[in-house]
């Protein structure tokens, strides 16, 4: 497996802020929309835009982290450490993008459905449902982020290259 680099410099620390920057922002977005309907109006596909663009870049992270962990080439426990919480970030995101579109979706409805004063507010109801899930997944996937960024962190600042 050859290294995919940029400029001399291995993919994956450089795509992986893409994830770390991301994601986070779209968590933060999600529960600003989740607070205040009239953002999730105003503000909701954008967000919806840096979820998307955060999740993509997850697969992408995970690719170039293997291709880097391979060329190293050097067991070291916490760089499997770091690889296996990396690993784990993918449904977390996946679960982060479709309760964020779900909570769109609902919002909208509920919209529509408070226009036409139609009873009862059932989307009203799964709107604010899918508000709480979206915004615990988006924080839970924060959460994840940052573990998964520490491992590799002290990874790195331990010496790569050695098997402690």
């Amino acid at each position: 497996m050859d290294l995919t680099t940029v400029d001399g410099v291995p993919l994956h620390p450089l795509v992986v802020h893409a994830v770390v920057v991301l994601l986070p922002l779209a968590a933060l977005g999600a529960l600003l929309i989740a607070i205040r309907p009239a953002w999730r109006r105003r503000f909701g596909w954008p967000v919806l835009g840096l979820t998307l663009a955060g999740v993509a870049s997850v697969p992408v992270a995970q690719f170039s982290g293997r291709e880097l962990k391979h060329a190293i080439g050097v067991r070291n426990p916490l760089i499997e450490q770091h690889s296996d919480l990396g690993n784990q970030l993918l449904p977390y995101a996946l679960a982060f993008g479709v309760l964020m579109v779900l909570f769109l979706v609902a919002g909208r409805k509920a919209d529509q459905q408070a226009e036409a004063g139609t009873a009862p507010a059932t989307w009203r109801r799964v709107a604010v449902a899918a508000a709480v899930l979206v915004a615990a997944a988006g924080v839970a996937s924060t959460v994840q982020v940052v573990r998964i960024g520490h491992s590799g962190a002290t990874a790195v600042w331990n010496g790569v290259g050695t098997s402690r």
